[in-house]
């Protein structure tokens, strides 16, 4: 009887082809860099849907390459990148280029919500939360600006659904993969009713979106055109699973609200799951869970491990050098920066707002480095920005903590940050708590083979899942000496930044001076 699962994961970077056993071990896997985004103009990120497409055939055929026994495969499932949205036909074509969700366009001008829901939104003072909202959103844009375009859009699509139309030939996508500026209702988990305030904001007519599927339920069969292109055999059931941060929690075996998931990514995050819709933070809803009926609290920084690429690029050529000449990864070599710095980098902070915020911090937030003296090196930045992120991510947890009233005491680390020893010393003494890695690196594949386990019936419930198929890698505890003096730069220092340099940022927006 087959019991393998495929997991298509279509990253930010690359898009890998994953087969996992019933107990999580990664049997097989091929993965195919991605240019993220193009851009044609300052802000602006797109990238044709082929590329994607096309990935997903390179590395679903590099693993019948390696020899594979397509025969032992019980279900496939997709987990994708979030946020990137499509505009196609009726044969599914796409109508324009994605518009990636590293996008920084926006429509101002748009008129407001208005009536009872206009009226309540100034009552709460979030009438600039729900106009920053409606700036940000691409279906206003293309609406406003592609006017044509728009009008000819059959489906207005996720990454995800058109992945699923692309393996399927329906126009159908999981529930679990609705993260984004778009008419989706985040506590009954379906499209919004008639009368929600989504429909105003951003306005669309209710027939452009795709039929939603729980988690864990089929989507479909796999088509005989996506076979032939795929190599993956027709009639698999491709099973719902969720977008890549919320497979990212169930992978690293997150499904308590006492333990949060950390997401060292190009956006990193901190999650928690819980069975009750709570907002950590007004207007901003938590995301559906990969469990269905589930939530996932999540607080993000938005250009997070985007600023150690960055440093990187910017400072790191020596380390990228010597990497190659000694045949190691350089992440090695950052390690060694990290560690010739002592804990709180000599009195340097780092506020990592690199992009702003909807609310805490605001859409006015800039990122800041303080406390420079004539001791602090390249090394001591770099610590730094590990340090910042840490801080922030430590006050999602406590932001967490306050709203759903659950203490957080484990914490899962993924993402590529967590292949970093340093990274991850420093985090759990930061947080004062211990900070796990799941056993394989491949944790949003994981998470989406582990939907797929339960719709092809391999394992009978998500509990079951997670205690089979997820498991501990390495811990790391606490260092209380520098827990100390963590605790005295987070508490004296990190949280009153931002109330103190909110003026300046707020001037600096009036002045124009955009990011």
């Amino acid at each position: 009887m087959p019991e393998n699962l495929l997991a298509i994961d279509n990253g930010t970077q690359s898009v890998r082809a994953l087969l996992f056993d019933p107990k999580g071990t990664l049997l097989a896997k091929q993965r195919v860099p991605i240019v993220p985004y193009f851009s044609t103009a300052p802000g602006l990120a797109e990238q044709k849907p082929e590329v994607f497409w096309n990935a997903v055939c390179e590395a679903c055929q590099g693993l019948w390459k390696q020899g594979v026994d397509k025969s032992g495969i019980a279900g496939v499932a997709l987990t994708t990148q979030r946020s990137t949205v499509l505009n196609v036909d009726e044969q599914g074509k796409p109508l324009r280029p994605a518009i990636h969700w590293l996008d920084q366009r926006r429509t101002e001008g748009l008129p407001p919500v208005s009536g009872l829901w206009g009226l309540a939104f100034r009552l709460a003072g979030a009438t600039e939360t729900v106009a920053y909202l409606q700036a940000e959103a691409e279906a206003n844009w293309i609406r406003t600006h592609e006017p044509e375009i728009w009008k000819n859009t059959y489906k207005y699509l996720l990454l995800s659904g058109y992945l699923t139309f692309m393996l399927t030939g329906r126009f159908v996508d999981s529930v679990g993969c609705q993260v984004g500026y778009i008419p989706f209702d985040y506590k009954s988990q379906s499209w919004a009713s008639k009368s929600d305030w989504k429909w105003q904001a951003v306005p669309m007519d209710p027939h452009l979106l795709p039929d939603l599927v729980p988690q864990g339920h089929s989507l479909g069969e796999v088509s005989q055109k996506a076979s032939q292109e795929t190599g993956i055999p027709k009639g698999l059931p491709l099973i719902a699973s969720a977008a890549d941060k919320a497979c990212e929690v169930l992978g690293a075996g997150a499904l308590e609200p006492n333990v949060a998931c950390l997401s060292y990514g190009t956006t990193a995050t901190i999650n928690t799951t819980h069975n009750r819709y709570i907002e950590v933070i007004p207007l901003i809803p938590p995301y559906p869970a990969a469990e269905p009926g589930e939530y996932n609290l999540e607080i993000q920084i938005y250009r997070g491990y985007w600023m150690v690429n960055w440093f990187k690029q910017e400072f790191g050529q020596r380390e990228e050098q010597m990497a190659a000449e000694l045949g190691v990864e350089p992440e090695m070599l950052f390690d060694d920066l990290v560690n010739a710095v002592p804990p709180g980098s000599q009195g340097l902070v780092l506020q990592p707002y690199w992009s702003p915020g909807l609310r805490n911090p605001g859409p006015e937030a800039r990122g800041a480095i303080i406390g420079f003296g004539d001791v602090h090196t390249r090394a001591h930045i770099y610590r730094a920005i590990l340090e910042g992120l840490a801080y922030a991510l430590r006050e999602g947890k406590e932001r967490t903590e306050k709203r759903s009233g659950v203490p957080i005491t484990e914490l899962r680390v993924a993402g590529g940050g967590s292949q970093s020893a340093a990274a991850m010393q420093l985090t759990a003494d930061v947080f004062g708590i211990p900070a796990s890695k799941p056993h394989i690196y491949e944790a949003s594949g994981l998470g989406a083979a582990m939907d797929a386990a339960v719709g092809a019936g391999i394992h009978p419930d998500f509990p079951s899942a997670v205690n089979d198929m997820t498991h501990l890698g390495e811990t790391y505890s606490p260092n209380a000496r520098a827990h100390a003096v963590y605790e005295e730069l987070y508490n004296d220092i990190y949280l009153k930044m931002y109330a103190k340099l909110q003026p300046f940022y707020k001037k600096m927006r009036q002045l124009g001076l955009k990011d």
